[in-house]
């Protein structure tokens, strides 16, 4: 049913390339009309796998609620409970994301190196000449 009216209402079928939600939460969405299908906090564009990165790299869930504040507690806790017990499909997510971010970068052109400027060049004690 839901297929099908994806294909009358013309999405795409984007959410072919992530594993299956095995575990709904009702504050989580992954829809394929919104960023590719990835699953999101229910209402806003906030994509489950960033909380999820900063939550892995050792982010507090106040920090996360504080980052988010129009989220709320209970969106977040939800959110990283959905990841949890779906820890497939957001490294699916996350791996997905890193693919279209390496491509992106591709795109720009010639080495992406700092220039170095001549601060600190003078002599010390020197103000120049003159």
């Amino acid at each position: 049913m839901f297929v099908a009216c994806r294909r009358w209402l013309g999405f795409s079928l984007v959410v072919s390339d992530l594993p299956p939600i095995r575990v709904h939460y009702p504050h989580v969405e992954a829809r394929a009309d919104l960023l590719g299908g990835s699953p999101l906090v229910r209402g806003t564009k906030v994509p489950v796998r960033r909380l999820w990165a900063w939550h892995r790299k050792g982010v507090s869930v106040e920090t996360l609620v504080k980052r988010y504040p129009t989220i709320g507690p209970a969106k977040v806790l939800c959110a990283l409970a959905f990841a949890y017990d779906n820890q497939d499909v957001l490294e699916a997510d996350l791996e997905r994301e890193r693919v279209m971010l390496d491509a992106e970068a591709e795109k720009v052109p010639g080495a992406m190196e700092q220039t170095r400027l001549p601060f600190g060049s003078r002599p010390p004690g020197g103000r120049g000449s003159g």
